[in-house]
């Protein structure tokens, strides 16, 4: 049995209405993508979010993201970013009992045959992450519960360069080098999933794979220049599904969002085509 979760991330979602940046409809962009997840030949077991569910952490946008993501029946794991509002997902979600009541939005949960661990990484009113202490050592116990098991981490901020250097500013600018030191000594984690880039981006990270996953919407432009302006593109979107198949490693697909020609043969039935 294969256990298959999907990564949405980055969704920017406004009150009915209203325009990201003024010109950008997040919200249909989303109806595609949940369309598009719906879709997968083999159903997910589990989809989770790697931050910034809203673009201002409204009470307003949580309602609309909400009715947004009803036609999903599976488990829906949700995470902040540092577009969200720790206390109002909470107020607006309050059937999903694993955001907690602490000073931080992390859990530990169970998905067949894989074990979800979501790491908070936001600093209130600010564009960068960061991982103190007390989540660290949260993190550690986690892991320490789970021996045996097959680990996903996931986090809102990368822990690393991704050498976009607008983007790397604001990245996960405390407790980096100490979190890949914890993955280091876990060799059962088989991925590092985060979000705040909109771009498909993977780099070793702790003797593991880090990744970050495309946007259902807008994507960072790809400009490695160290002086490269902030600036989103629609390129295609899409998202991850990390496939778990029992006894086995973890595979990573990136899926694209949209309907699309096909599947078509590469045989006419008595052969290959000419």
């Amino acid at each position: 049995m294969t256990t298959c979760l999907v990564q949405l991330t980055d969704l920017h979602i406004r009150e009915p209405g209203k325009l990201a940046y003024g010109r950008l409809d997040t919200a249909s962009y989303l109806r595609r993508a949940v369309q598009s997840v719906l879709q997968l030949r083999q159903p997910a077991d589990a989809v989770v979010i790697t931050g910034d569910l809203s673009d201002f952490g409204r009470e307003a946008e949580y309602a609309h993201l909400q009715a947004l993501l009803a036609p999903l029946a599976m488990p829906i794991y949700l995470m902040p970013g540092n577009h969200d509002d720790r206390d109002q997902l909470r107020r607006s979600f309050p059937s999903h009992t694993y955001l907690g009541d602490g000073r931080f939005v992390q859990y530990s949960v169970r998905i067949g045959g894989l074990r979800l661990i979501a790491l908070d990484t936001c600093v209130p009113g600010q564009s960068h992450g960061a991982l103190c202490r007390e989540r660290l050592d949260w993190l550690e116990a986690a892991l320490d519960d789970c021996r045996g098991e097959a680990v996903v981490v996931a986090l809102h901020h990368p822990p690393f360069r991704t050498l976009i250097g607008h983007m790397d500013d604001i990245g996960l600018l405390e407790g980096a080098e100490a979190l890949e030191a914890i993955v280091s000594r876990h060799a059962n984690i088989e991925r590092v999933i985060c979000g705040h880039l909109h771009r498909a981006i993977d780099v070793r990270f702790g003797g593991t794979l880090a990744s970050t996953s495309p946007a259902p919407a807008h994507q960072v432009c790809l400009d490695l220049a160290p002086d490269a302006p902030s600036q989103w593109v629609l390129e295609p979107p899409g998202f991850r599904v990390h496939a778990l198949p029992e006894g086995g490693r973890l595979v990573t697909h990136l899926a694209p969002c949209g309907d699309f020609e096909g599947p078509y043969p590469f045989h006419d039935g008595g052969g290959l085509i000419d």
